[in-house]
């Protein structure tokens, strides 16, 4: 007769319940409250909310420079991480403690303070003014915020995937006549892939849904410059619900496509890796 098997964690049942409690506390209800509020209009009438021509050039702006926010952190996240854990410096501890800095610094004060740098008269913005470059109440200025924000989600990703990563490999490529960018690109990419894109999904969604630090850079501008969590923000001011949270279900939506597709890739790599 076989013995029961002995769970680590005691009382199983009771620590799913918690879990399953909490997180429908602090995920399922709030988004299920997206999707009642949404119900209660019509499909015409829905449509017609998130097409209205200002809605779609939020969604425009608030995509593309989340876009490109996300995809300059997935490449300065990995030098930044490789920097961390492949050389010894004075400052480490302190560069790495900066890059948890975007959690802990309010939004609203990052944003404040990349805006009085990025204006015409600000210490950076005057630099590229003399050049007829506008960075403050542009896309541009929108983005740099977006990447301040991002660029954490990246590091913390593949941070740790790089320390772990045995160095015989690239030791055995570089006595064979590999050069540094082959080993780089056969033997440690391929590693760090899964974790990229994870790091990619996540500043993604976080740029998409960012407010605070965009709201005072972005100039909020209509069909310029205007985001779409600060439209969500005015519906909200005219109680008008329904539309706030129709407009919400399409960024819920569309983050939610990405990071189950970013899952699936991760979960397709890390098969290859295994030799699956």
């Amino acid at each position: 007769m076989k013995k029961a098997k002995k769970r680590v964690i005691p009382l199983f049942g009771l620590s799913m319940g918690v879990t399953l409690s909490i997180l429908s506390l602090v995920v399922l209800i709030p988004l299920a409250s997206l999707v009642i509020y949404t119900a209660q209009m019509d499909f015409g009438d829905f449509i017609q909310t998130i097409t209205r021509e200002r809605v779609l050039a939020s969604f425009k702006v608030s995509f593309i420079t989340a876009f490109i926010a996300s995809l300059i952190n997935a490449v300065m996240g990995v030098i930044i991480a490789w920097v961390l854990v492949r050389y010894q410096f004075l400052g480490k501890r302190i560069i790495d403690g900066m890059i948890e800095l975007p959690f802990a610094l309010p939004t609203a004060v990052a944003g404040m303070a990349l805006t009085s740098l990025t204006t015409d008269n600000g210490l950076i913005g005057s630099f590229f003014d003399k050049f007829g470059i506008k960075i403050a109440y542009t896309q541009v200025g929108i983005t740099i915020a977006l990447i301040f924000i991002g660029i954490p989600f990246v590091v913390r990703s593949v941070q740790p995937i790089l320390e772990k990563l045995d160095s015989s490999y690239e030791e055995a490529a570089g006595v064979l006549g590999s050069s540094r960018t082959r080993i780089f690109w056969k033997i440690i990419f391929p590693e760090i892939r899964p974790a990229v894109f994870t790091g990619f999904g996540l500043a993604f969604g976080r740029c998409l849904g960012e407010y605070g630090s965009v709201v005072f850079i972005a100039g909020n501008k209509p069909y310029e410059t205007e985001i779409t969590p600060l439209i969500i923000m005015s519906e909200l001011q005219e109680f008008d619900y329904k539309s706030a949270t129709a407009i919400a279900l399409v960024m819920l939506a569309v983050s939610f496509l990405l990071l189950f597709v970013i899952n699936l890739i991760q979960a397709r790599n890390t098969k290859i890796l295994k030799g699956g």
